[in-house]
């Protein structure tokens, strides 16, 4: 485990932070600025060959499958077998999918709430434990979730997605006053549409058209100051 202090060009040094969706047009993104500002990295996706090719962040790898019940404990047992302890979460792993919602089959609506709503949940119960350690050691430690402008603006179209999404702002929002006391922030971010590549990636349907989007990287940069900064919620309107 790292223990060097931190300073100010590196405030997250000997604090490790587990990223999933370490692979994504923004998870690789959040988890290279982590990383510059200290943080012992374990990085999460589901392709290990996409881990292994993914460069410009040094960090543990570990290839899991978020969607399944054991999935989430998995990565936060990579993290603590990697570094030790845990200072953060990062849940950067999201699916979407287009189309009215009367045409969405069951496979496809498991898919979005399994990742998009209950992976984030099962990743703080499993990684409770540690981060209130790490927030008694420290001060502070965090989970990072993002739902997304669809969670305060749901989409005709994107019924299900922004379902899945507004599921994962409702846990945030609940789980930060549960856990302030013990000192470990959740953090949401809803920030607007970004050019990640996820929407030319869908698991069903075709994405309408779409706005140019914010540059992902603005927006990881704007996730990592509200981390380093100690903010509780990044809404749409902060981007």
């Amino acid at each position: 485990m790292n223990e060097h202090p931190a300073s100010s060009d590196r405030p997250l040094e000997g604090r490790p932070v587990l990223v999933t969706g370490a692979t994504g047009g923004l998870g690789g993104r959040v988890a290279r600025l982590l990383g510059e500002a200290g943080a012992p990295l374990t990085l999460v996706a589901r392709d290990q060959r996409r881990l292994d090719d993914l460069t410009g962040v040094e960090g543990a790898r570990r290839a899991v499958d978020l969607t399944t019940p054991e999935g989430p404990a998995e990565a936060v047992r990579a993290a603590l077998e990697a570094h030790g302890s845990l200072a953060g979460v990062v849940h950067a792993a999201g699916v979407v999918a287009f189309g009215p919602v009367t045409d969405v089959d069951d496979d496809t609506v498991d898919e979005l709430f399994l990742l998009n709503a209950l992976a984030p949940l099962r990743l703080l119960r499993a990684a409770a434990p540690a981060l209130r350690e790490s927030a008694g050691a420290h001060g502070d430690a965090f989970l990072v979730t993002f739902s997304g402008v669809v969670a305060e603006h749901p989409q005709k179209g994107m019924a299900a997605y922004s379902a899945s999404k507004a599921a994962s702002w409702a846990l945030a929002a609940a789980a930060g006053d549960e856990l302030r006391r013990d000192r470990v922030r959740v953090l949401d971010v809803r920030p607007p549409h970004t050019e990640t590549g996820l929407a030319e990636h869908p698991v069903a349907g075709e994405a309408p058209r779409l706005p140019a989007g914010k540059d992902p990287d603005d927006v990881a940069a704007r996730v990592v100051r509200a981390v380093l900064d100690g903010d509780r919620d990044l809404p749409t309107s902060a981007f």
